[in-house]
């Protein structure tokens, strides 16, 4: 299958966002744009019962319409259109895994709640093989803000994990994108340090370079592969989660790790994974890794 960026549309501002965050991507990836609408089959209780024909022709005349705009804004690129039917998280999973990038939308909710990822989102972002990218209404390059300056990527990286996938995705955004990387590995004290850490500065201290000096080692090869993208590297004490949706408020683009794995419960998101896509302003990449 050709090479091409998907997004998820429905009649939600989110929704737009997510279409023109797409088509941006689309163009530094020089690859289609698919817009794609599912429309659930069969109908269920709750789903609007509406006539299939005026469901069928309102999703027809928005995905027209999104495509010409995006025409409009991005003349040369290629932008395709379907009418899909079944259920929305198969549809759209199926859809993702033939995919470079999905995108879909997710809502605000306010800053203190922190943002809705719906049943639909959630089990795309769990299943897909290929990443996924949530953005809210309002974020970078949706077309839909107001004007904020918010740019650079912000990865978040496990040093004890091997993620070359995720590297790959980020430092090709950074690339593409021409603009900075900023890493983050966030390290706490074992608890068999007990107390010692906090007692001893030296002992925190040492722990906070060897942190360092693994997550230097662990970038190298990817600064060796993309020498024009500009790096940051910190290796920070705390939570993981708090320390990347706080990076998240100035950056343009936050990409965290999904495990690849199946869990007998439904799609499965490790903690990180979900405060980030319910609490980063930002748009998010959640890219799936061994």
């Amino acid at each position: 299958m050709t090479p091409h960026v998907t997004v998820g549309m429905d009649e939600s501002p989110e929704s737009l966002a997510a279409a023109l965050w797409a088509a941006e991507e689309a163009s530094l990836l020089d690859v289609p744009l698919h817009l794609m609408h599912v429309e659930e089959w069969p109908v269920t209780a709750e789903v609007p019962v509406l006539s299939a024909e005026s469901l069928v022709e309102r999703y027809e005349t928005l995905l027209r319409a999104i495509a010409e705009r995006v025409r409009s804004e991005r003349p040369g690129l290629d932008v395709t259109t379907q009418m899909a039917r079944g259920r929305a998280p198969a549809e759209l999973t199926a859809a993702a895994n033939e995919a470079e990038v999905t995108v879909l939308g997710s809502r605000g909710l306010g800053g203190v709640v922190g943002f809705l990822i719906g049943s639909v989102s959630l089990a795309v972002v769990g299943r897909a093989r290929r990443p996924v990218v949530l953005v809210r209404s309002g974020s970078p390059s949706s077309g839909t803000g107001s004007g904020d300056t918010d740019s650079g990527i912000v990865l978040g990286v496990d040093i004890e994990q091997p993620c070359d996938p995720l590297l790959a995705f980020a430092f090709g955004e950074a690339a593409r994108r021409d603009e900075e990387l900023r890493i983050v590995h966030s390290w706490s004290p074992s608890p068999a340090y007990g107390y010692t850490a906090i007692l001893d500065p030296g002992v925190g201290s040492g722990l906070g370079r060897k942190a360092a000096e693994g997550l230097a080692g662990m970038v190298r090869p990817w600064r060796s592969k993309f020498p024009a993208v500009r790096v940051t590297e910190q290796a920070v004490v705390g939570p993981a989660a708090a320390a990347l949706v706080e990076a998240s408020r100035s950056a343009g683009l936050l990409v965290v790790g999904r495990r690849s794995r199946r869990s007998p419960v439904g799609p499965h998101l490790g903690h990180v994974a979900h405060a980030a896509i319910h609490h980063s302003p930002a748009p998010v990449a959640v890219v799936p890794f061994e």
